[in-house]
């Protein structure tokens, strides 16, 4: 049986420093944060302020200047090249705002093509994939290809692979932010829906201010620091003073 670690990730003094010439940018200044099994997360910040950097690091896509990274209570730092793939295919899933489907592939396939890698037999893949689609609003869709679904059914597709190996977590970077209003809160709307049957973490960078209404806990970041943690209640509270 798998062990259920309190916490998703933590983060200790993570800190990520560009050299550009004489000028140092600290896009990431020694982040300490502990996020929940389960907890649906909004990180909120200006342009600039290090969202996408945070989510690179916890996400294994580069290597931090200081700090560490722990995912279910491992050091990601101390995962050689095999063992960082295999943690991201199985462990994290990637929502993108810009969806990042393969255009020559139909949805269906899409989806498949993570179990690929984490080495799932082709039925078992095609099983998963058709289910999974179909929680998601698509299961009439399976042999679309992205250019014959509009933003908000690829990025339902998008979702679905993100969700379809089982990730411990799922980082979503402003999955709303190429869609409309009312297409927009739809995605809201499923991820949380998502978040709260599958029991998954979910990590949302976004600009969308209608992303508090379902998220448990904001961080709201600032030149690469934590400025302030809130909870949904905390910010409820203040619109209403």
């Amino acid at each position: 049986m798998a062990l259920r670690y309190e916490y998703a990730v933590e983060t200790e003094d993570l800190a990520k420093y560009y050299v550009m010439g004489p000028v140092t940018v600290r896009a990431l200044d020694g982040v300490s944060v502990k996020i929940r099994r389960s907890e649906y997360l909004s990180i909120m910040g200006p342009s600039g302020s290090g969202k996408t950097t945070f989510f690179n690091m916890v996400g294994g896509l580069d290597r931090p200047t200081r700090g560490k990274v722990f995912i279910d209570e491992v050091d990601i730092a101390s995962l050689d090249a095999y063992e960082l793939a295999w943690l991201r295919a199985k462990k994290i899933g990637y929502i993108f705002q810009t969806f990042n489907l393969i255009p020559v592939l139909t949805a269906l396939e899409n989806v498949t093509l993570p179990m690929v890698f984490t080495g799932v037999e082709r039925e078992e893949r095609l099983r998963r994939a058709k289910e999974m689609l179909t929680r998601v609003g698509l299961g009439e869709r399976l042999d679309h290809k992205p250019g014959e679904l509009s933003g908000g059914q690829q990025q339902r597709v998008a979702i679905a692979r993100a969700l379809v190996n089982n990730p411990v977590i799922v980082l979503a970077d402003e999955p709303t932010g190429n869609l409309d209003l009312h297409t927009g809160l739809e995605i809201i709307n499923l991820l949380k829906t998502l978040n709260t049957e599958e029991k998954v973490t979910i990590i949302n960078a976004t600009h969308d201010l209608k992303m508090i209404d379902v998220s448990d806990r904001i961080f709201w970041l600032r030149d690469g620091k934590i400025e302030r943690i809130e909870t949904r209640a905390e910010v409820a509270v203040k619109e209403v003073e």
